[in-house]
């Protein structure tokens, strides 16, 4: 019995040897040692490996090709075909009632409709690439000293400036913190709160790993519902009037892509104010409101300096550099600095100069004005190509949001999309309570592929119109025509 890196050849088995040779590498494929895109040895080594004739191996070569799970080219080589199997998610995609299941699931790779991510495509890459080299090599010939734990006051600098004319809050670099993304950010100011055991406003539906993180530091939650207009702050005041914090997401609802009315803002920041309650505003999408004007964050209207005002670079750059911002109100920023200085710091100083430049310079304005248009445009097209499926879907900031019937389980359809390469997120994580129907999915806008929208479209909807019929039955699937 010859041992081979993908199987084990047994030429006293009635199996063929083509036939063993090609269940070895499946069960490789299958098992996660041969990952999407991995090169195979050509037929050629192959075979002078295994002892066996050529033609054996070229064989099995071809059974896998015939079904979609390698393929060959002159440049690239024979490599694993890059197309999701369920092998290929996460380990603890057996029980996906765990949270950190469903944020690996969130975070497997790059794939059509995935929300949360922005557009790879159009991003200035080149341009970044030499901007960051430059402050690499900046940051390797520096003296040798630790960096400021507040952050590179250059990006604080730029910070400053783009929120005053984007977000209308006007603040002082001295109020910045630069920190690991939003989550981060969450980290840091939960740290410094210090509300273990106090209750806490969170939206309904709300973003399901806020709820979590906010739970991990021990917080008690009190879900809020939301509709058109936001966070309903006359029900937190009624179920949980002594809560210490309240989560929100003003400017661009998430998931439901409402934006919260002047009236609530100021139902709630008069609530935070009488009662030193504190607001976190998670401010995920910053500008990138796509039709019209972005509504100015909440903190620009905050006069009791009870809002602590969170950004991030994920959604608008890239979600790689784990880059965020805290924006604390005065009288907060000396107990966030001495946290972040002993418990939370900032990412290196490369990435910070990097991103720095890249605004100093107007890179970002320019690349924020190109994503919103065609941010658009992909809404459109793929709410067109729902509605030619029968399908309606509404904008959800930077996603589609497509309701679904309530006996229709939407993580099932999720999870089946997954093994095509499609990523859409289901809508009934983001409850708290779950209402009688909260059944949809989430499809990213900025994921959606230019060229095959259409198949991807059309493959999403063959799965759907299956579990409605599952559901419905078979004597139940097609409407009766008297």
């Amino acid at each position: 019995m010859t041992k081979t890196p993908f199987c084990k050849i047994d030429r006293d088995a009635r199996t063929p040897l083509a036939e063993q040779i090609s269940k070895g590498i499946i069960s490789a494929i299958d098992s996660g040692a041969l990952l999407p895109g991995a090169r195979l040895p050509s037929w050629l080594d192959l075979a002078a490996q295994l002892g066996v004739a050529r033609g054996t191996v070229r064989s099995a070569y071809e059974r896998l090709t015939d079904a979609q799970l390698i393929v060959s080219s002159r440049s690239a080589g024979t490599r694993v075909a890059k197309r999701l199997t369920p092998a290929m998610l996460p380990e603890t995609r057996s029980n996906p009632s765990t949270m950190i299941a469903m944020y690996r699931a969130y975070n497997h790779g790059p794939a059509t409709f995935r929300i949360g991510v922005p557009e790879h495509d159009a991003f200035p890459a080149k341009l970044m690439a030499r901007i960051r080299s430059r402050a690499v090599r900046a940051e390797a010939t520096a003296p040798a000293i630790y960096p400021d734990a507040q952050g590179e006051p250059p990006l604080r600098r730029e910070i400053a400036a783009h929120v005053a004319i984007a977000r209308g809050l006007e603040c002082s670099p001295s109020q910045i913190f630069i920190t690991s993304g939003f989550h981060g950010g969450l980290g840091l100011v939960l740290r410094t709160l210090g509300l273990d055991g106090r209750r806490a406003w969170v939206e309904n539906p709300g973003f399901p790993f806020t709820r979590r993180g906010l739970e991990l530091a021990g917080l008690s939650l009190t879900p809020v519902p939301v509709d058109g207009q936001g966070m309903n702050v006359a029900y937190g005041l009624e179920c949980a009037p002594d809560a210490a914090l309240a989560v929100v997401t003003p400017g661009q609802q998430a998931p439901l892509g409402s934006t919260m009315s002047l009236e609530r803002r100021f139902q709630l920041l008069d609530w935070a104010a009488q009662t030193g309650a504190w607001i976190i505003e998670d401010d995920y999408l910053s500008e990138l409101q796509l039709a019209g004007r972005a509504a100015p964050a909440l903190a620009s209207t905050d006069r009791a300096g009870r809002v602590i005002h969170i950004g991030t670079f994920s959604k608008t750059i890239s979600p790689t550099l784990r880059l965020g911002f805290v924006v604390a109100p005065p009288s907060l920023t000396a107990q966030i600095a001495e946290t972040a200085a002993f418990l939370a710091a900032p990412p290196g100083p490369s990435v910070q100069i990097a991103t720095a430049e890249f605004m100093r310079d107007g890179h970002y304005m320019r690349h924020l004005r190109r994503t919103k248009r065609m941010y658009f445009i992909r809404q459109e097209r793929l709410k067109a190509c729902l509605r030619t499926q029968g399908h309606d879907a509404r904008t959800a900031g930077l996603a589609l949001l497509l309701d679904l019937p309530s006996e229709i389980p939407d993580t099932a359809i999720a999870e089946d999309a997954r093994t095509h390469g499609l990523a859409p997120m289901p809508l009934s994580p983001w409850y708290s309570t779950s209402p009688a129907s909260c059944s949809g999915l989430l499809l990213g806008t900025a994921t959606i592929p230019g060229r095959s929208l259409e198949a991807s479209c059309d493959r999403l909807c063959q799965i759907i119109d299956r579990f409605v019929q599952l559901r419905r039955g078979p004597f139940q699937s097609r409407p009766v025509i008297p």
